[in-house]
C-alpha cells in the first residue's frame, strides 16, 4: 500500500485563513479518500524539524491557539494601518511637501511599532519553544512514502527535513497553482518573486512529479523545467493536472448574512459580482473603467467588489472609496463571510472576472456551480474551465466589456448558454480523489486514463 504524506502545515498554522490556496488545501484535506487496499492519505504538517499526521485542522480553544489568531490579526491590521498611511501622503499637505510626509512617515513608523511590531515580536516569544500542537501526531515516515506538497510551500522552513525524507526512500510530489511569480513578476512583491524563485529551483531539483490545477498550467509547469534543468532531467520527472471543486465549505447555518450584502438586493438593477483578493493582476481597474462607461451612457447596473485587500492597491482603493458611486452603484466588501458569499452568488446577475492571468479561477466555477452565469478575461486557462458556458471580453479591447454588460441589462439574456443540466462541476470530494488518482496512476502507472475523465461537463 502507497502512503500519501499530504502536507498543509500553512493551512494548519493559519486555520482561519480562508484565500484561495487555503481554500483548496482544507477541502482537499477534509475530502481525502478512505483508505483501501492500494493507498491510503494520511495529512501531515512538517514543524520543528518533525513529521506529524494532523488529527483536526479546525481551531480548537486552547489559549496558544488564541495567541497564533491574535498574531493573525496583527498582521491584517498592520497591512490596513500601512494602506491608510499611503493614502494619506497623497492628500494635502503631504503630497505637496517632503517635510510634510516625512514627519508623517517617521509618526507611522513610531506608532506601527508600539502597536504592532512589538506587540508581534513579543508574541513570537511566548509561541517559541511551546509543545507540539494539540490537533497533530508525530508520524514515523516509511520508504516507499509519498510526500505530497499540497500547501503553499514557499513560505515554508522544512526543506532539510523533506530532503532528508527524500534521502530516506520517501518521494515528493509538488502541487502547483500556478507560474504568477515568474511569469508576471509585475503584479507580486518583489520578495515573493524571489521566494518564489528559489522555491522552485529546489522543487526542480527535488521533486519526482508536479501535479497542477489545471492542464494550462501542467504545460507551463514542464517549459519552465526544461528551461532550468534540462530535457534529460525532465524526462525523468512526471507531469499531471487535477481540477478543483466547488463548494463554499464555510457557509455556516448560523452565520447571519452581511446586512449591507441584504439591503443591496432588495432592489431590481442587476448586480454584477467580482469575486476575488483585491490586487494588480486581478485587473479590478479595467472592470471599473468598463462600469463607469456603462453608467456614462446610463445604465443602472451595479458593481458588487468582494474580497480582501491585498498588496499594491492603494490607488485602487482610495480611487473606490471615493468615487461618488460608492453605495450607489458601486459596492466593496472585505471581509463577507461564506454564508455571505453564498448568498450573493445565489441573487447577483452574473459574475465578471477580468483577471490578467490565472492558476485556475475558483469564483468562475463556484458561481456557475449554483447556476450564476459568468463572463471572464479570454484566457486559456479559463478557456479550459469555462469552455462555451461562459462569456469572454477582450483586455486588450476597453469596450468589450461594457458592451457585455450593457447588451445583457437590455436583453435581460446573457451571452453565453449556461444549463445547469449540461454543466456540473466537480464537489470537492471529487476534487480530492482525482488529485489521489492522478497520483497513483503516475506512480503506478496502468493503463492510460483517458483525458476525458479529467473534465468537468457531464
Amino acid at each position: 500500500m502507497t502512503r500519501l504524506l499530504v502536507e498543509c502545515t500553512y493551512v494548519f498554522e493559519h486555520p482561519s485563513a480562508n484565500s484561495g490556496i487555503q481554500r483548496v488545501v482544507r477541502n482537499v484535506i477534509q475530502q481525502l479518500p478512505a483508505a483501501d487496499e492500494n493507498v491510503e492519505c494520511i495529512p501531515v504538517v512538517m514543524i520543528g524539524g518533525g513529521l506529524y499526521q494532523v488529527k483536526s485542522l479546525a481551531p480548537l480553544k486552547s489559549a496558544k491557539l488564541d495567541l497564533i489568531s491574535l498574531r493573525v490579526k496583527l498582521e491584517q491590521w498592520a497591512n490596513a494601518f500601512w494602506l491608510r498611511h499611503r493614502a494619506l501622503e497623497r492628500r494635502r499637505p503631504f503630497n505637496q511637501s517632503h517635510f510634510a510626509r516625512r514627519v508623517l512617515y517617521v509618526g507611522c513608523r513610531l506608532s506601527a511599532f508600539a502597536c504592532f511590531s512589538l506587540p508581534r515580536r513579543l508574541l513570537e516569544r511566548a509561541l517559541k519553544g511551546k509543545q507540539i500542537p494539540e490537533r497533530c501526531v508525530p508520524l514515523q515516515h516509511r520508504a516507499g512514502d509519498q510526500l505530497v506538497l499540497l500547501d503553499s510551500s514557499w513560505h515554508a522552513n522544512f526543506f532539510p527535513l523533506a530532503e532528508q525524507l527524500k534521502r530516506d526512500g520517501v518521494g515528493i510530489v509538488s502541487v502547483i497553482y500556478d507560474l504568477i511569480p515568474l511569469t508576471h513578476p509585475q503584479f507580486c512583491d518583489a520578495g515573493l518573486v524571489k521566494v518564489f524563485n528559489d522555491w522552485f529551483d529546489w522543487i526542480a531539483r527535488t521533486a519526482d512529479g508536479y501535479v497542477a490545477i489545471s492542464a494550462t498550467i501542467r504545460d507551463q509547469v514542464r517549459e519552465e523545467m526544461l528551461r532550468r534543468i534540462g530535457s534529460q532531467q525532465v524526462a525523468q520527472r512526471w507531469f499531471d493536472y487535477f481540477h478543483l471543486g466547488s463548494e463554499l465549505d464555510l457557509s455556516d447555518t448560523d452565520t447571519k448574512v452581511d446586512q449591507g450584502l441584504l439591503h443591496m438586493f432588495k432592489t431590481a438593477e442587476p448586480v454584477f459580482l467580482m469575486v476575488s483578493t483585491i490586487e494588480p493582476r486581478k485587473n479590478h481597474a479595467y472592470l471599473l473603467d468598463a462600469f463607469e462607461r456603462a453608467w456614462a451612457t446610463g445604465s443602472t447596473a451595479r458593481l458588487c467588489i468582494v474580497g480582501k485587500i491585498g498588496w499594491k492597491c492603494e490607488a485602487l482603493i482610495e480611487r473606490i472609496r471615493r468615487h461618488p458611486e460608492l453605495n450607489r452603484r458601486l459596492f466593496m466588501y472585505n471581509t463577507l463571510s461564506d454564508k455571505s458569499l453564498e448568498h450573493a452568488y445565489s441573487h447577483a446577475t452574473a459574475l465578471v472576472f477580468p483577471s490578467y492571468v490565472e492558476g485556475f479561477g475558483l469564483p468562475l466555477v463556484e458561481a456557475m456551480q449554483r447556476g450564476l452565469p459568468a463572463m471572464a478575461s479570454d484566457i486559456p486557462v479559463f478557456r479550459e474551465i469555462g469552455g462555451d458556458y461562459m462569456a469572454y471580453f477582450d483586455l486588450a479591447n476597453p469596450q468589450s466589456l461594457t458592451h457585455l454588460i450593457t447588451d445583457m441589462e437590455r436583453s435581460r439574456v446573457f451571452p453565453a448558454p449556461l444549463s445547469l443540466e449540461q454543466w456540473r462541476w466537480l464537489s470537492w470530494r471529487e476534487a480530492s480523489a482525482q488529485l489521489v488518482e492522478r497520483i497513483e496512476h503516475n506512480l503506478h502507472p496502468s493503463p492510460a486514463i483517458p483525458e476525458s475523465q479529467h473534465a468537468h461537463c457531464s
